[in-house]
């Protein structure tokens, strides 16, 4: 394929950087809000919901720096760019929103049609 790579492996590479930055940090108050002397169940009411919510927003970015390095193997082993599903080019504006896309637009709507129908 003859795209060129290189401007989605720099995207691929800063976004790694800060969701391994913010991971870090979700970490560290996670592991603070648990070490923190609770005096009450209003204390702990609140401790909770914001760890949850943090527990959250850890889950989702991990989720994204796992596609993300996913992606990066993708652009060694030189099958960036192509759709999983149908082996067909994801399209560039796709990619440039999306940059560890692993479907074209087509195949994702599939899917997400799919998952709708089984719950």
């Amino acid at each position: 394929m003859s795209m060129n790579t290189t401007h989605f492996k720099e995207i691929l590479l800063l976004r790694k950087a800060e969701l391994e930055k913010i991971l870090f940090n979700i970490t560290n108050e996670i592991k603070e809000i648990n070490r923190c002397d609770i005096k009450d169940e209003g204390d702990l009411a609140t401790a909770s919901m914001d760890s949850g919510r943090d527990y959250q927003i850890f889950l989702n970015q991990k989720k994204e720096l796992e596609e993300i390095n996913e992606a990066l193997k993708r652009i060694e082993d030189g099958s960036y760019g192509i759709c999983e599903m149908c082996d067909e080019p994801i399209q560039k504006a796709r990619l440039e929103i999306k940059p560890y896309a692993k479907y074209c637009i087509i195949c994702k709507e599939e899917i997400e049609k799919k998952g709708k129908r089984h719950k």
